[in-house]
């Protein structure tokens, strides 16, 4: 049996835009997305992206932005390990959600956690969007 190479990884810039794209387009998230407006920080160690969101539509994502560059309401931060088992398409146990990631692996949440889970079922879907899209580290 030969083994397969890793997928390359997209550039942070091509990432942002798969990632808007799927997004936009993904009818879970336009179905429920209505009320869903925040902005948000993803820590992938090696890049950071603020995601804001405006009625279920991305308005733009920040690609590495400064600290104080960009207002966010909360942040999912965690390791390159862990956001890789976020995004392949079948994501191995404790990969497949914010929860299990947290309490058994490295990832933490943080900042306003109202917000964040005022607007949990689209966030759920889009950070499910990584199996399709991947993660840019």
């Amino acid at each position: 049996m030969t083994a397969t190479a890793p997928a390359p990884t997209p550039t942070t810039e091509d990432w942002a835009r798969a990632f808007t794209e799927a997004t936009d387009k993904d009818p879970e998230i336009q179905a429920h997305g209505k009320y869903f407006t925040c902005s948000y920080l993803l820590d992938m160690t090696d890049h950071r992206f603020v995601v804001r969101m405006v009625s279920g539509k991305v308005a733009g994502v920040a690609v590495d932005p400064g600290p104080l560059d960009v207002p966010y309401h909360f942040t999912i931060r965690a390791g390159v390990q862990t956001w890789r088992g976020f995004g392949v398409p079948v994501p191995p146990p404790m990969f497949h959600g914010i929860w299990a990631a947290s309490f058994q692996r490295d990832m933490s949440l943080e900042g306003d956690l109202l917000v964040l889970m005022q607007n949990l079922r689209c966030l759920t879907r889009q950070l499910e969007l990584l199996r399709t899209v991947g993660v840019p580290v």
